[in-house]
């Protein structure tokens, strides 16, 4: 299976609040689940 790497660059990520930095994982997440059901995290 084919391995990629996806970058993001959030301005002020370091300053976030746990809320905010969950907020961005689901988003992530999301994203995602609705490109195929057989991409993972690694």
């Amino acid at each position: 299976m084919p391995k990629y790497v996806i970058e993001r660059d959030i301005p002020g990520v370091g300053d976030s609040t746990e809320e905010a930095l969950r907020a961005v994982s689901q988003t992530s997440c999301s994203v995602l689940n609705d490109l195929g059901p057989r991409i993972q995290w690694v």
